[in-house]
């Protein structure tokens, strides 16, 4: 490889492509060429660095500046400062909130303070597109070590004492998963990644496999060594063009070096992987649809036992671990098992990986110490909620957690806890919602997604959910009464009970959190028929306050359905039996005359 005095990172994911990252590299190169210094300073598309609010992110090594929101115009000014002249772009520095200091080192940021990338050790400091370079940071070390001093047992007993658990959701110690396939007997085995991440707002998966693809092959091959399978499938959906892209790219560079296919590392071990593409099912998440889908049926579950350990893909024995899980297991490898368990809790070791989005400040991908707490991701990471409104709760889990309160922010979270507290880990989706959000609303939206996404094979989830989301709708349009409340809760519970799969099991999570949490907000709809958070329009009333009405006529000429009338410099008022509550009114008019109620 070329030896370069410089290197500026730009970042490559998903998010920042579509805010021209490829462009600002291009930029990059142009303008380096022009002053001859190409053969000096490397620019590198990497992952995602995290750091989603502030993208585009540009970093440059070896002093370590991380410039924020770059565009491709300021590609000139870096160039001719940094570069040539050494003096950082001030304005380009990510600024303290609270002292307005401009930081240009990514270890003096709040925002990656307490976070430790273990599954994301190599986001943003690689090119994920060459293998040379996953190499350079240890990549493939963890499969030789295996393959050359450790027999299988040691290798699988060294997963079971780091304490790894599943990162998909249900938290299945990953070791026990690997011993279970390894002594089921069998011609043929299988090493499945589930690569299928449906959760709204959730994209870690996805952006491992954007910036570190190596990482979960040599996983996969490691886990096909313990056992005893010669077979790798990545299943992944199909909306992911560039982890796909990726993904190809490090499977062929692996073959090429000789790290997949036959004889690898001359040990006699042989193992290759290929994809597979889901068409967007989230059932598919769970293993059993996924391994149908992968075997070209319909995506739907079957009842455990058998397990996928005993009879999975083809009937055969089948391991299956999600992206996140194998990103993890190189590094157990290289640094010990004593090492990964000194991280988290008692019975959740390591890190977990988060996608923070909702109404927080700092939306990104962050990886942290399980045990951390709720506050110190959401305020000291997260940065506090948009435009200083009050914390509601925060959605873990995605559509199969609950909402947690003000009252579990002090809660360390583990699989345990969030579980106790009426939600889960699940794949690792946390979506923060403030005063303005209506807990009912957000119920709703939750138990829509599920509709959408079950299967439809068995009865409780296929109407079971169908007749809540009926009754949250009845409710949220102001025709519930107070005994829905209670069969809300009545549903749910037979729901959960009697589901086929994980996804009905765990669908009224969000109805019944909320019914715990907020219960009051429930009441107001069905007693009062008010939204106390103004976000269901068809609680909402609209009025002209008759003394700040200046009659200027903008809700008038704006009202999309004519309920408002008035004479011009006279006060208006908005005709009940027309309004559609859109809320134009509120929206236009400059005297806040316009109330809603």
């Amino acid at each position: 490889m070329a030896e370069y005095n410089m290197h500026i990172l730009v970042c490559g994911g998903t998010g920042c492509k579509a805010s021209q990252s490829e462009l600002i590299k291009t930029n990059f190169k142009t303008r380096l060429n022009e002053f001859g210094l190409t053969d000096e300073i490397q620019v590198v598309l990497t992952g995602c660095f995290g750091f989603c609010e502030k993208g585009p992110i540009v970093k440059i090594l070896p002093d370590n500046t991380f410039y924020t929101q770059v565009t491709p115009e300021d590609v000139s000014e870096i160039v001719e400062e940094h570069i040539i002249k050494g003096r950082k772009v001030e304005r380009l520095l990510y600024k303290d909130p609270e002292t307005k200091a401009a930081i240009g080192d990514a270890k003096g940021m709040d925002f990656y303070k307490k976070q430790i990338r273990i599954a994301l050790r190599n986001c943003g400091f690689i090119n994920p597109e060459n293998i040379e370079e996953y190499i350079g940071r240890d990549g493939y070390a963890a499969l030789g070590t295996c393959l050359s001093e450790k027999t299988p047992d040691e290798v699988i007993q060294m997963i079971k004492d780091s304490g790894l658990r599943g990162r998909g959701g249900g938290g299945f110690p990953t070791g026990l998963k690997w011993d279970l396939t390894r002594k089921s007997e069998s011609d043929q085995k299988y090493v499945v990644c589930n690569a299928d991440e449906g959760d709204p707002g959730a994209f870690m998966d996805r952006s491992i496999l954007e910036g570190d693809p190596h990482s979960v092959l040599e996983a996969m091959a490691i886990c096909g060594y313990c056992i005893g399978a010669d077979k790798g499938l990545v299943y992944i959906r199909a909306e992911y063009p560039l982890a796909i892209e990726r993904l190809k790219i490090a499977i062929n560079q692996a073959r090429e070096y000789g790290l997949l296919g036959n004889d690898i590392l001359g040990a006699g071990f042989n193992f290759d992987v290929e994809i597979r593409y889901g068409a967007g099912a989230f059932v598919c998440g769970e293993e059993t649809a996924l391994i149908h889908s992968m075997e070209g049926k319909r995506g739907e579950p079957t009842v455990k036992p058998p397990f996928p350990a005993e009879k999975g893909y083809n009937g055969k024995p089948t391991n299956v671990n999600n992206v996140e899980t194998f990103a993890n297991i190189p590094v157990i490898i290289n640094k010990g098992a004593e090492w990964f368990a000194s991280i988290g809790t008692a019975n959740s070791k390591g890190t977990k990986v988060f996608a923070l989005a909702g109404k927080i400040n700092n939306v990104g991908l962050i990886e942290v110490p399980m045990g951390i707490t709720l506050r110190e991701i959401i305020y000291d990471i997260g940065g506090g909620i948009k435009d200083g409104r009050e914390f509601k709760a925060v959605q873990t889990g995605g559509p199969s957690g609950g909402c947690l309160t003000k009252s579990f922010l002090d809660t360390p979270i583990d699989y345990d806890n969030l579980v106790a507290a009426g939600s889960m880990m699940g794949s690792g989706g946390m979506i923060v919602l403030d005063d303005t959000d209506c807990m009912v609303a957000i119920a709703k939206f939750y138990l829509e997604f599920t509709l959408d996404e079950s299967c439809g094979k068995c009865a409780p989830c296929r109407i079971g959910n169908k007749r809540l989301h009926e009754i949250l709708e009845k409710i949220t349009v102001g025709d519930g009464k107070i005994e829905d409340l209670d069969r809300l809760r009545m549903l749910s519970t037979v729901i959960k009970d009697t589901s086929l799969c994980g996804l009905g099991q765990t669908s009224p999570n969000p109805v019944l959190s909320t019914l715990d949490h907020f219960y009051d907000e429930y009441l107001a709809h069905v007693t009062s028929h008010k939204c106390v958070a103004g976000q269901c329009k068809a609680l909402m009333h609209y009025s002209i306050d008759a003394e700040r009405c200046t009659g200027c006529t903008l809700c008038f000429r704006n009202c999309p359905v004519g309920a408002i009338s008035g004479e011009r410099r006279a006060p208006h008022y908005i005709d009940q039996s027309l309004c559609i509550k859109c809320g134009v009114c509120f929206e236009k008019c400059k005297f806040d005359a316009v109330l809603i109620a």
